[in-house]
């Protein structure tokens, strides 16, 4: 049971002390939200968490609007928990109209600052009403106006507004001219459904009190669409709207922050138990705990807001290159029994064979859907296995609740009756708002790993490389660097932990030990990415500072910009760990042998060329992908051969000095493959592999 304010919180107060005299173990952890529990509409969790994508769709449109005016039509009042808070998130909105079930309101013209604390004055008014609006505040031709009239007179500012020459509408038509208003967004606070595809009819969507002006999603003329509120876009309206150039994702993906916060409640309750069953803690205590917890509990809710649509930002602006990766996994999805396309309006193998003919891929809505079901299957798989008891998750596990829950009570969230189910949510939630949709099941079905041991291994390499501090400071560039920028660097972070998830999964025994892991990798790994630059050889140190150059000059501070060019040589860390374990050299001189390597058997160009041919079909992406990884695999042999001589001085030259027939036979290939017109195929440069595969081999 979700209480979503406290004019429901009785039904959650009723439902809980049935619980508690009957002994359930749940106690008042059975319904969220009542006396004792979260206030949804003071914390505005909803309306917040919605506002997360509002944020996300307009920053990628270049525009902060916490700082910068924009245009809003709203469906609702300042009296409703979603539309209300939302309405006061930003000093920067101009609410240009608005309508609920009895009144529409109209302002052609709104002063942000003033507007907002008239919003505010309402929204602290109790079972307040657009009639309240302050008529002195509303600029000139503007008004409240109410639904039961006939007809509404239109002064020219609300014409101009809705560009209509009509002198007069009535109620439902104008609601209808409204939502078709050339705006920046449209917020959704409301109940009903008011936009729909132009493929469906209205019978359909099941809505009939809105029927009258519901408008179809092709009509919109916003550029953003928040869904604060359930329901208000049909998922064909959205996917229609998408293809139409609009940004949305779904209401399931802007509103879940209110569910979230219910499920944080119950589960620190749930956990609380255990302290109050010891008498460490009595009822009057817990209750203070959990209000004085409230503002990092929606922290910690508006986090997981962020994060999850950043990932579909990400999956979206790689969308038409990974359709057929995405294809996939809907099918795999469907043979297993966990999908039902057509039900969830995903597209047929004809509709996503007619748009990898145009060059498109999934929309946003369609991304979101699929982001729900790989998190649905892989939280089952996860939950069904032993993962959930290793104890090197036991930090995953603490990391799901506030500060002062760690501090004082640790010693109980690993007997949690519900810590499995935690902390398969947890992992699952970093699996798929970090990594590429479609990992598991490629690696599942490419190599026959198990989603449990794809889970340990990516945890691993996250760890090792480091990515939640990396991450952090990508996110604090928010409205300071473009948004194209900051997703450039997720991508490049996404990958380095893909192929270090790969990298441990294909060299480490089964099953693998994520605490030792970790540690055996960690330390060399983080020296090597400190102190590239001097490990390196001069091409490869000039490329880097070509590439760091590129990000300053657009914003990015410089030792991150240093520290995100490097991620492909990071991710050499693994095969240089590995070689030095029990070489007589230290480190540097390892990497060293490593860098150059790599660089006089030009191992590193032969590897950009496979990168430009992993954008093809299917099948050319699996087959330069497995190139890809092979000359890492030879680039390590060969460096742990050069080790394994043990010359004092000039270790590569004195090793090549043995091999020159092979090498010059590398050269010379490598040398044609430069000097011929176009750019190397695929069968070109499996010619060149081949004779480093000899040479390693």
């Amino acid at each position: 049971v979700v209480a979503a304010d406290k004019g429901t919180a009785t039904f959650s107060d009723t439902a809980n002390s049935i619980a508690i005299a009957n002994n359930f173990w749940l106690g008042d952890a059975f319904a969220s939200g009542g006396s004792t529990g979260y206030d949804h509409k003071k914390m505005g969790i909803t309306a917040r968490g919605a506002w997360e994508s509002v944020k996300r769709h307009f920053r990628e449109l270049g525009k902060d609007i916490q700082s910068t005016p924009f245009t809003v039509i709203g469906i609702g009042d300042m009296a409703g928990d979603v539309f209300g808070n939302g309405m006061l998130l930003s000093p920067c909105i101009k609410l240009l109209a608005a309508f609920n079930h009895v009144h529409i309101f109209i302002d052609p013209d709104p002063d942000p600052e003033v507007s907002f604390e008239e919003r505010k004055r309402l929204f602290e008014l109790p079972r307040s009403s657009w009639t309240d609006y302050s008529a002195d505040l509303i600029s000139e031709g503007g008004g409240v106006f109410s639904r039961a009239s006939k007809a509404i007179k239109l002064t020219p500012q609300i014409r101009e507004l809705l560009g209509t020459s009509a002198e007069s509408l009535n109620p439902n038509d104008l609601i209808r001219h409204i939502l078709k208003t050339r705006v920046e967004l449209l917020w959704n606070g409301g109940i009903g459904t008011f936009v729909k595809s132009k493929s469906e009819n209205h019978a359909e969507v099941g809505d009939r009190i809105n029927d009258a002006i519901r408008v179809n999603a092709d009509e919109l003329r916003c550029m953003v669409v928040g869904e604060g509120g359930n329901l208000g876009v049909t998922q064909l309206g959205r996917i229609e709207f998408a293809r139409h150039g609009g940004y949305i994702f779904t209401d399931s993906i802007d509103n879940s922050g209110g569910v979230d916060s219910s499920d944080h409640e119950v589960n620190i309750k749930i956990l609380l138990d255990g302290p109050v069953s010891a008498g460490e803690l009595d009822q009057t205590q817990r209750n203070n705990l959990l209000k004085q917890m409230t503002d990092e509990v929606a922290q910690l809710v508006l986090t997981h807001n962020y994060r999850q649509t950043q990932a579909l930002s990400i999956a979206s602006h790689q969308a038409s290159e990974k359709l057929e990766e995405h294809a996939r996994v809907i099918r795999r999805l469907e043979r297993r029994g966990k999908l039902n396309r057509a039900l969830e309006f995903l597209p047929s193998d004809d509709e996503i064979a007619e748009r990898l003919a145009q060059g498109g891929g999934l929309t946003r809505p369609e991304l979101a859907i699929l982001f729900s079901y790989v998190k649905i299957a892989l939280f089952e798989e996860l939950h069904n296995s032993d993962i959930t008891e290793d104890t090197y998750l036991s930090a995953d596990l603490q990391r799901y609740f506030p500060t002062p829950l760690r501090m004082r009570y640790r010693s109980y969230m690993d007997s949690h009756p519900l810590h499995r189910e935690i902390v398969a949510t947890y992992i699952t939630n970093s699996i798929i708002n970090f990594a590429d949709l479609s990992m598991i099941s490629r690696f599942s079905d490419q190599y026959g790993f198990t989603a449990p041991e794809i889970t340990k291994a990516y945890v691993s390499a996250r760890d090792v490389f480091d990515m939640a501090s990396f991450r952090e400071r990508i996110d604090a560039l928010d409205n300071k660097v473009s948004a194209e920028t900051q997703t450039d660097m997720l991508i490049k972070m996404q990958r380095l932990v893909e192929r270090g998830t790969l990298w441990l999964l294909q060299n480490s025994q089964q099953p693998l030990d994520i605490a030792r892991s970790v540690e055996r990798f960690t330390e060399g790994v983080g020296h090597i990415g400190r102190h590239l630059r001097n490990l390196v050889m001069p091409p490869h140190r000039e490329a880097l500072d070509q590439a760091v150059k590129k990000y300053t000059d657009e914003g990015v501070p410089q030792d991150l910009a240093e520290h995100c060019t490097g991620l492909g040589a990071l991710y050499s860390g693994l095969d240089i760990v590995e070689v030095f374990a029990g070489s007589p050299f230290e480190l540097d001189e390892v990497a060293r042998i490593y860098f150059e390597l790599g660089q006089r058997l030009t191992l590193f160009w032969l590897r950009e060329q496979l990168l430009r041919l992993s954008t093809g079909h299917h099948w050319q992406r699996l087959a330069t992908d497995g190139l890809y990884q092979d000359l890492f695999r030879y680039q390590r042999l060969l460096s742990s051969k050069v080790v394994k001589t043990s010359a004092k001085s000039k270790h590569v030259d004195f090793w090549m000095s043995h091999y020159k027939s092979e090498i010059e036979r590398i050269e010379k290939t490598v040398a044609e493959l430069k000097e011929q017109g176009s750019a190397p195929d695929l069968a070109m440069l499996m010619v060149a592999i081949r004779s480093v595969q000899a040479l390693a081999e």
